[in-house]
């Protein structure tokens, strides 16, 4: 998609400058906020707009381990477009569109619509539920699956595709001034309470546009009948396009009746406003769309979709193939029929606990040392960590649907603690390796200490320093820890029994020193009062330099 103008709304968000399109749909034709949208996306371009690889570099399997626990993690990134998402982008694409087709700001009877509600949130004297400027598009849409299976993740993506706010202010040259909001996405409230959902609806809106509805309607003192028209009149003047209410399974937990209450108000946005719902929830959620069948029939304008665990065919080898590509392991394995079979037996299609198994077998092969994935290290740490879905997993992979009615939800796989358990382990390890390290350092330190100082303590005998050097390294060879003094006392000895020896050779030398020894020359020239160094030079082992007093140049 182009580059989009944007700008910063006061105390709000930032927004997109609107720019209209030419619409090849003729009902989508001359309407603000249809021709503000981004264009209709082909497969191609929605496959090409969703899908998200994180970065790779086979260099980064060389890094230490833990770095590679940090790049481990980009696999909770991937996002790999399917068929299951084609069909949910052009459901959106479709229910957003078709809920302007009949809210048409530049349409007669829109702005007294808008006049309308407003004058009733000053003076609450205009019944809203009267809409008979506007058509219903019965548009409406249930998706209905687990836990884990991506639902929320992918309405999450494609809602992305969309600008969330337009600020409009000219069109084909006539002023048209406004916000567009083109999606709002609320959590249904842990209660199920309508005025739970209606004051989120409040402080979203406030987040997005700088506005003060939830300081104006989030005190107790008012009631949920001024409320929910006060929700529908925000929707109207801010032409809110489509509303994604996700885990509507909360509806169970309403109080009397509210579970109706709450369907019954999605409804009526639908037919008396005409604004597209989207509900999201887990298998418990069927229960409660189903005991209200007229709502939830009425709420099908665009069908519902059950989301089904992923079935072991080509959707599964072209997911399973792609994060197959992130192994941060020194020593990567390529993808086999069997590995993708046995990551699918203990997952049973269920995508985040595929990914989370794939990455949990990465920390564990390195935090091991082992550095390569196997079946058999997929199987162990599923055991070890799947102990809270295993009793679903079992039923899912029997096929026992009686069985799986037992089952509401999908409990989270805490990764986090097994990332930070497997991190301890590496750290202890780690240490281990560090302190072994440090203490053959100080060995050698201390190894190191005791030659050099027995050496001084021998050349303070008066033992020559090459002699002392040789005495020592010979004391210290191949010896375990010693001391200064039993490195001295045994160099000691060596050198006596060496004297001992070479008597004969010593008494040799001494005779030749005596008729040429410098010393005895030295030790003759201090009775006459001369220095060390004149004697050198008389005897010319050093040559004058030009500082001698006695130096002449010839």
């Amino acid at each position: 998609m182009e580059p989009m103008n944007k700008v910063l709304i006061p105390n709000g968000c930032e927004a997109v400058v609107a720019e209209y399109i030419d619409q090849d749909v003729v009902d989508y034709r001359f309407s603000p906020f249809i021709e503000a949208l981004p264009p209709i996306l082909s497969q191609e371009e929605v496959i090409d707009h969703l899908a998200v690889y994180p970065p790779f570099d086979p260099k980064e399997r060389q890094l230490e381990t833990h770095i590679r626990f940090h790049l481990v993690q980009r696999l909770f990134q991937y996002f790999q477009p399917l068929s299951v998402h084609l069909d949910l982008e052009s459901r959106i694409s479709r229910l957003i569109r078709q809920g302007y087709v009949y809210r048409n700001p530049i349409q007669p009877g829109f702005l007294e619509q808008i006049d309308g509600g407003q004058e009733w949130m000053r003076n609450r004297t205009v019944e809203l539920s009267r809409n008979q400027a506007f058509r219903s598009t019965q548009s409406a849409l249930t998706i209905i699956g687990p836990s884990g299976l991506g639902k929320s993740t992918a309405i999450n993506r494609i809602l992305s595709l969309y600008p969330q706010v337009i600020v409009h202010s000219e069109y084909k040259g006539t002023p048209f001034s406004a916000y567009q909001i083109t999606w709002l996405k609320l959590d249904c409230p842990h209660d199920g309470s309508i005025k739970g959902l209606t004051i989120d609806f409040f402080r979203n809106v406030d987040l997005l546009l700088g506005t003060r509805y939830y300081r104006q309607y989030g005190s107790a003192r008012y009631p949920i009948s001024a409320l929910q028209p006060a929700m529908s009149q925000i929707s109207r003047t801010y032409g809110l396009g489509l509303l994604v209410i996700d885990e509507i399974q909360h509806l169970s937990t309403a109080k009397s009746q509210g579970a109706e209450k709450m369907l019954n108000y999605f409804v009526t946005l639908v037919n008396t406003i005409g604004i597209p719902v989207v509900l999201i929830g887990t298998n418990k959620a069927a229960g409660v769309l189903q005991s209200q069948f007229r709502q939830a029939r009425r709420g099908s304008g665009q069908g519902d979709m059950i989301w089904e665990r992923m079935k072991q065919d080509a959707n599964w080898d072209l997911f399973i193939e792609g994060i197959w590509d992130y192994q941060w392991v020194r020593q990567p394995v390529p993808l086999t029929p069997e590995l993708s079979a046995e990551l699918y037996d203990l997952s049973q299609g269920i995508l985040d606990i595929a990914v989370k198994i794939f990455v949990m077998a990465q920390i564990r092969a390195m935090s091991t040392g082992k550095e390569t994935l196997s079946g058999h290290l997929f199987r162990q740490v599923a055991q070890e960590n799947l102990k809270l879905v295993q009793p679903m997993i079992d039923v899912l992979r029997s096929g026992d649907i009686r069985g799986l009615a037992k089952y509401e939800d999908i409990q989270p796989i805490d990764i986090g603690s097994f990332i930070e358990r497997e991190s301890s382990s590496i750290k202890v390890s780690e240490k281990i390796k560090e302190l072994q390290v440090a203490k053959k350092k100080q060995v050698e330190r201390q190894a190191m200490g005791v030659e050099e100082e027995s050496i001084i303590k021998l050349v303070e005998l008066e033992i020559p320093p090459a002699t002392a050097k040789r005495l020592v390294k010979k004391v210290m060879e191949g010896k375990g820890t010693l001391t200064v003094p039993s490195v001295v006392k045994t160099a000691l000895a060596l050198h006596a029994q060496s004297a001992t020896d070479k008597t004969e050779e010593r008494s040799t030398l001494k005779g030749q020193a005596v008729q040429g020894d410098i010393r005895i020359a030295v030790a003759e020239g201090k009775k006459k009062g001369l220095s060390a160094y004149e004697v050198l030079r008389q005897n010319g082992i050093i040559k004058p330099t030009s500082n001698d007093p006695l130096f002449v140049v010839g």
